[in-house]
């Protein structure tokens, strides 16, 4: 039997996410779930050809630890609070390293150019392999960056010059990467919603009943909120709908936009927030549609959870989501930031013969699964890490 390739991910991964967990990390606090790194997970776990470590750094860990799951082994580093970025994600480097030379990977997967991950694997020089979650850069182009992704931004651009096989998940990602930073080997790889979106059972309302509406997003400005209300505020009075916002904010951000709607529009919303992956497919199978206005997303997994359910989604014209979202088949676009052009969009899909009922074009529902498969994912990833390793044994 062939030696496993070991492959060594350094990630923000969300263990307090995992079903099964060492006594001491079940009180961990769930934060953002990654939903698409635990969906590779899931596909490669079990794969007799690869031996996975995942190395994540955390605080919030009561101390250093590594527990085993398969062929995973999850490698748990407690680091000190407020020096990571400040140190220029030197202490990251220095505890990866560290752990990575214990690991002894063929190859390593940087998860992101967000929290120092594109940065570590620039300097390591490990055989690697890293995937853009975000792209920073871009976000400081649109405007709607803060002053960290600002900063992180500056440290993306460092990085990727320096680095050669880079993952992203749209076609407008790799064409964005591809001009900027022509010496790069990118791969398309979109990162795919879990099985369970794949099978969901769909329930929408009857013709005639109240609509309801879905949207998923932290609430904010680069989301979208705003246009999301203000465009749900112009059809309030052409039809009977409610609205289920899935996402967190602020008691004054909440406050702000209260105050910015009508009272009518404002008592058809309710507030969801912390949901399992399961718990949002329940919210998509009772679902009408999915509205997602969002000014800055790279491919949103909301929106392909959306589209792999079978859900019709209204979304803005931004980033990846045309590759998914396909007018007048699976939903319609908009241009983002504009709230009047939203409404003219969510009347348009009420206006269909097909998705006014909650439905999608079955060719395109079937052709999307496919192209959003976790199995494709997983395949794909694989491909790339063992390209990765070959040219750095090649160079080592």
């Amino acid at each position: 039997m062939a030696t496993p390739l070991k492959v060594a991910w350094f990630t923000y991964f969300p263990v307090e996410w995992l079903e099964e967990l060492p006594e001491e990390l079940r009180s961990l606090p769930r934060m953002h779930p990654a939903t698409w790194q635990r969906v590779l997970l899931g596909e490669l776990r079990n794969d007799p050809s690869i031996e996975l470590h995942i190395v994540v750094l955390r605080k919030q860990f009561p101390r250093t630890l590594s527990f085993r799951q398969g062929n995973t082994t999850f490698h748990c580093l407690k680091v000190p609070g407020g020096l990571r970025a400040p140190s220029l994600f030197w202490l990251d480097t220095v505890m990866v390293w560290k752990a990575l030379r214990a690991i002894r990977p063929d190859v390593v997967h940087a998860w992101g150019s967000e929290n120092g991950a594109a940065l570590i694997a620039a300097r390591l020089r490990y055989p690697a392999v890293v995937t853009m979650q975000g792209l920073m850069g871009w976000m400081v182009e649109l405007g709607v960056a803060n002053s960290y992704q600002r900063f992180a931004a500056r440290l993306e651009r460092w990085s990727l010059r320096r680095l050669r096989h880079v993952t992203a998940e749209s076609s407008f990602a790799i064409r964005y990467l591809r001009e900027r930073h022509p010496g790069l080997d990118l791969r398309q790889i979109e990162h795919a919603p879990s099985w369970g979106f794949h099978n969901v059972r769909r329930t929408p309302p009857a013709p005639g009943a109240r609509l309801r509406i879905l949207a998923i997003s932290t609430l904010g400005h680069a989301k979208g909120t705003d246009v999301l209300l203000g465009g749900l505020d112009r059809i309030r009075a052409e039809c009977d709908f409610e609205v289920i916002l899935v996402g967190g904010a602020a008691p004054e951000l909440l406050q702000q936009y209260q105050q910015s709607v009508s009272p009518e529009l404002w008592g058809r919303l309710r507030f969801l927030n912390h949901l399992t992956s399961e718990e949002v497919a329940r919210e998509l199978g009772a679902a009408s549609f999915l509205v997602y206005p969002s000014r800055a997303d790279n491919s949103p997994n909301a929106v392909k959870e959306a589209v792999a359910a079978g859900v019709p989604v209204v979304a803005s014209r931004i980033g990846g989501i045309p590759d998914y979202v396909i007018p007048g088949e699976n939903g319609f676009l908009f241009t983002a930031g504009d709230p009047a052009a939203c409404a003219e969009s969510i009347r348009s899909l009420l206006g269909h013969p097909r998705m006014s009922r909650g439905e999608v074009e079955p060719g395109t529902l079937a052709r999307l699964r496919d192209y959003l498969s976790p199995a494709t994912m997983g395949r794909k990833f694989l491909e790339a890490y063992r390209v990765a390793a070959v040219e750095g044994s090649r160079h080592g």
